[in-house]
Protein backbone atom coordinates (compact mmCIF):
# COMPACT_ATOMS: atom_id res chain seq x y z
CA UNK A 1 0.00 0.00 0.00
CA UNK A 2 1.37 3.44 -0.97
CA UNK A 3 1.22 5.05 2.45
CA UNK A 4 1.21 8.91 1.55
CA UNK A 5 0.29 10.38 5.48
CA UNK A 6 1.94 13.01 7.54
CA UNK A 7 4.70 12.82 9.33
CA UNK A 8 2.87 14.04 13.20
CA UNK A 9 0.23 10.90 12.26
CA UNK A 10 3.07 8.92 11.02
CA UNK A 11 4.71 9.05 14.56
CA UNK A 12 1.60 8.05 15.99
CA UNK A 13 0.53 5.09 14.16
CA UNK A 14 3.61 3.31 13.02
CA UNK A 15 2.57 0.96 16.10
CA UNK A 16 -0.85 0.42 14.43
CA UNK A 17 0.66 -0.30 10.95
CA UNK A 18 2.94 -3.46 12.54
CA UNK A 19 -0.24 -4.97 14.32
CA UNK A 20 -1.14 -8.35 12.69
CA UNK A 21 -4.68 -7.04 11.92
CA UNK A 22 -3.22 -4.13 9.93
CA UNK A 23 -0.70 -6.28 8.14
CA UNK A 24 -3.73 -8.34 7.07
CA UNK A 25 -5.76 -5.68 5.74
CA UNK A 26 -2.49 -3.98 3.67
CA UNK A 27 -2.37 -7.81 1.68
CA UNK A 28 -6.15 -8.03 1.05
CA UNK A 29 -6.05 -4.09 0.01
CA UNK A 30 -3.54 -5.10 -2.20
CA UNK A 31 -5.03 -7.94 -3.58
CA UNK A 32 -8.19 -5.73 -4.29
CA UNK A 33 -6.44 -2.93 -5.99
CA UNK A 34 -4.65 -5.77 -8.44
CA UNK A 35 -8.59 -7.37 -8.99
CA UNK A 36 -11.05 -4.81 -9.16
CA UNK A 37 -12.12 -1.23 -9.20
CA UNK A 38 -11.61 0.26 -5.89
CA UNK A 39 -12.07 4.06 -4.62
CA UNK A 40 -10.03 5.92 -3.96
CA UNK A 41 -6.88 5.51 -5.57
CA UNK A 42 -4.19 3.98 -3.69
CA UNK A 43 -2.55 7.20 -3.51
CA UNK A 44 -5.59 9.07 -1.93
CA UNK A 45 -6.22 6.48 1.01
CA UNK A 46 -4.60 8.63 3.48
CA UNK A 47 -5.37 11.66 2.33
CA UNK A 48 -7.22 12.63 5.69
CA UNK A 49 -4.11 12.12 7.46
CA UNK A 50 -2.15 14.19 4.64
CA UNK A 51 -4.16 17.69 4.47
CA UNK A 52 -4.80 17.75 8.02
CA UNK A 53 -1.78 17.07 10.35
CA UNK A 54 -2.60 16.09 14.10
CA UNK A 55 -1.77 19.01 15.94
CA UNK A 56 -3.92 20.70 14.03
CA UNK A 57 -6.84 18.86 14.20
CA UNK A 58 -9.52 20.93 15.64
CA UNK A 59 -12.59 19.01 14.22
CA UNK A 60 -13.32 15.58 13.43
CA UNK A 61 -16.31 14.80 10.36
CA UNK A 62 -16.69 11.22 10.59
CA UNK A 63 -17.80 8.98 7.73
CA UNK A 64 -18.67 5.49 7.07
CA UNK A 65 -17.62 4.30 3.72
CA UNK A 66 -15.66 6.45 0.45
CA UNK A 67 -17.73 7.04 -2.19
CA UNK A 68 -18.49 4.34 -4.52
CA UNK A 69 -19.33 6.04 -7.98
CA UNK A 70 -16.64 7.04 -10.84
CA UNK A 71 -14.85 9.78 -9.90
CA UNK A 72 -15.98 10.60 -6.74
CA UNK A 73 -13.87 9.62 -3.63
CA UNK A 74 -10.25 11.45 -3.03
CA UNK A 75 -9.87 10.31 0.59
CA UNK A 76 -11.78 12.87 2.40
CA UNK A 77 -15.39 12.03 3.93
CA UNK A 78 -18.39 13.74 2.11
CA UNK A 79 -16.06 15.05 -0.10
CA UNK A 80 -15.80 15.53 -3.95
CA UNK A 81 -13.44 16.78 -6.47
CA UNK A 82 -13.81 19.99 -8.57
CA UNK A 83 -16.22 19.56 -11.25
CA UNK A 84 -17.82 16.54 -9.83
CA UNK A 85 -21.44 16.91 -9.30
CA UNK A 86 -22.31 16.74 -5.07
CA UNK A 87 -24.05 13.48 -3.93
CA UNK A 88 -26.98 14.11 -1.83
CA UNK A 89 -25.24 13.67 1.72
CA UNK A 90 -23.28 16.66 0.47
CA UNK A 91 -25.93 18.77 -0.57
CA UNK A 92 -27.76 18.56 3.09
CA UNK A 93 -24.19 19.32 4.40
CA UNK A 94 -24.41 22.99 2.33
CA UNK A 95 -27.77 23.30 2.46
CA UNK A 96 -27.25 22.94 6.57
CA UNK A 97 -24.15 25.16 6.24
CA UNK A 98 -26.86 27.96 4.22
CA UNK A 99 -29.19 27.49 6.77
CA UNK A 100 -26.77 27.88 9.81
CA UNK A 101 -23.97 30.37 8.81
CA UNK A 102 -25.97 31.64 5.72
CA UNK A 103 -22.99 30.58 3.75
CA UNK A 104 -24.45 30.34 -0.13
CA UNK A 105 -23.82 26.45 -1.95
CA UNK A 106 -20.09 26.52 -2.91
CA UNK A 107 -19.80 26.12 -6.84
CA UNK A 108 -17.68 22.53 -5.98
CA UNK A 109 -17.57 19.90 -3.14
CA UNK A 110 -14.03 19.64 -2.62
CA UNK A 111 -13.20 19.95 0.89
CA UNK A 112 -9.73 19.93 1.06
CA UNK A 113 -10.08 23.70 2.09
CA UNK A 114 -11.81 22.64 5.20
CA UNK A 115 -8.96 19.86 6.10
CA UNK A 116 -6.34 22.46 5.76
CA UNK A 117 -8.12 24.34 8.48
CA UNK A 118 -8.19 21.58 10.87
CA UNK A 119 -11.10 19.78 9.89
CA UNK A 120 -10.09 15.84 9.57
CA UNK A 121 -12.74 14.33 7.21
CA UNK A 122 -12.53 10.41 8.48
CA UNK A 123 -14.41 7.49 6.93
CA UNK A 124 -14.34 4.64 8.98
CA UNK A 125 -13.58 2.95 5.93
CA UNK A 126 -10.98 3.81 3.94
CA UNK A 127 -11.77 2.16 0.67
CA UNK A 128 -14.14 0.63 -1.07
CA UNK A 129 -15.32 -1.52 -4.08
CA UNK A 130 -16.96 0.08 -7.30
CA UNK A 131 -21.04 0.61 -6.96
CA UNK A 132 -20.88 -2.17 -3.81
CA UNK A 133 -21.24 0.29 -0.25
CA UNK A 134 -19.77 -1.55 2.60
CA UNK A 135 -17.55 -3.65 0.38
CA UNK A 136 -14.85 -3.35 2.38
CA UNK A 137 -16.29 -3.19 5.95
CA UNK A 138 -15.03 -5.57 8.86
CA UNK A 139 -11.76 -5.94 7.08
CA UNK A 140 -9.93 -4.37 10.05
CA UNK A 141 -9.95 -0.82 8.74
CA UNK A 142 -12.90 0.26 12.07
CA UNK A 143 -9.72 -1.07 14.32
CA UNK A 144 -7.23 1.24 11.80
CA UNK A 145 -9.75 4.27 12.38
CA UNK A 146 -10.93 3.65 15.88
CA UNK A 147 -7.18 3.69 17.08
CA UNK A 148 -6.71 7.19 15.39
CA UNK A 149 -10.05 8.25 17.13
CA UNK A 150 -8.23 7.27 20.57
CA UNK A 151 -5.51 9.07 19.64
CA UNK A 152 -6.88 12.19 18.89
CA UNK A 153 -9.42 11.81 21.96
CA UNK A 154 -6.97 10.70 24.66
CA UNK A 155 -3.72 12.93 23.51
CA UNK A 156 -5.85 16.29 22.74
CA UNK A 157 -7.98 18.72 24.16
CA UNK A 158 -11.41 20.63 22.52
CA UNK A 159 -11.21 18.82 19.64
CA UNK A 160 -15.02 18.77 17.92
CA UNK A 161 -16.29 15.63 17.12
CA UNK A 162 -19.58 16.15 14.39
CA UNK A 163 -21.38 12.47 14.72
CA UNK A 164 -23.45 12.13 12.09
CA UNK A 165 -25.98 8.79 12.30
CA UNK A 166 -26.23 6.13 14.96
CA UNK A 167 -23.03 4.37 13.15
CA UNK A 168 -20.68 7.62 13.84
CA UNK A 169 -21.91 7.77 17.29
CA UNK A 170 -21.46 4.78 18.05
CA UNK A 171 -18.05 4.44 16.89
CA UNK A 172 -17.06 7.26 18.99
CA UNK A 173 -18.58 6.18 22.39
CA UNK A 174 -15.77 6.48 23.79
CA UNK A 175 -14.87 10.06 23.64
CA UNK A 176 -14.49 12.04 26.72
CA UNK A 177 -17.38 14.43 26.94
CA UNK A 178 -15.34 16.67 30.03
CA UNK A 179 -12.36 17.09 27.25
CA UNK A 180 -14.27 17.55 23.90
CA UNK A 181 -17.45 18.50 22.10
CA UNK A 182 -19.53 15.89 20.99
CA UNK A 183 -22.06 16.74 18.30
CA UNK A 184 -24.65 14.32 17.68
CA UNK A 185 -27.14 14.39 13.90
CA UNK A 186 -29.11 12.13 12.43
CA UNK A 187 -26.98 11.27 8.99
CA UNK A 188 -27.16 14.10 6.12
CA UNK A 189 -28.28 11.37 3.76
CA UNK A 190 -31.75 11.99 1.62
CA UNK A 191 -33.08 8.80 4.05
CA UNK A 192 -32.47 10.92 7.43
CA UNK A 193 -31.57 14.82 7.05
CA UNK A 194 -34.97 15.88 7.54
CA UNK A 195 -34.62 14.16 10.68
CA UNK A 196 -32.80 16.86 12.76
CA UNK A 197 -29.73 17.00 10.36
CA UNK A 198 -31.42 20.12 8.81
CA UNK A 199 -31.54 22.86 11.39
CA UNK A 200 -29.01 21.30 13.41
CA UNK A 201 -26.61 23.83 14.20
CA UNK A 202 -23.51 22.11 14.28
CA UNK A 203 -21.29 24.53 12.40
CA UNK A 204 -22.10 27.48 14.26
CA UNK A 205 -21.62 25.60 17.18
CA UNK A 206 -18.19 24.00 16.57
CA UNK A 207 -16.77 27.61 15.97
CA UNK A 208 -18.71 28.96 19.15
CA UNK A 209 -16.98 25.98 21.11
CA UNK A 210 -13.40 26.80 19.38
CA UNK A 211 -13.35 30.51 19.91
CA UNK A 212 -14.21 29.79 23.91
CA UNK A 213 -11.59 27.48 23.85
CA UNK A 214 -9.59 30.12 22.18
CA UNK A 215 -8.86 28.56 19.23
CA UNK A 216 -9.26 29.97 15.62
CA UNK A 217 -12.76 29.17 13.90
CA UNK A 218 -12.86 27.52 11.07
CA UNK A 219 -13.74 29.25 7.48
CA UNK A 220 -16.46 27.08 6.40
Amino acid sequence: MNVKIDESWKKRLQKEFLKPYFLELAGFIRDEYQNQVIYPKGSEIFNAFSYCPFDQVKVVILGQDPYHGPGQAHGLSFSVREGVPFPPSLLNIFKELNKDLDLSIPSNGNLERWAKQGVLMLNATLTVRAQQAGSHQKKGWENFTDAVIKCIAEEKKHVVFMLWGAYAQKKASFISETEHLKLHAPHPSPLSAHRGFLGCGHFSKANAYLKEKGLEPIKW
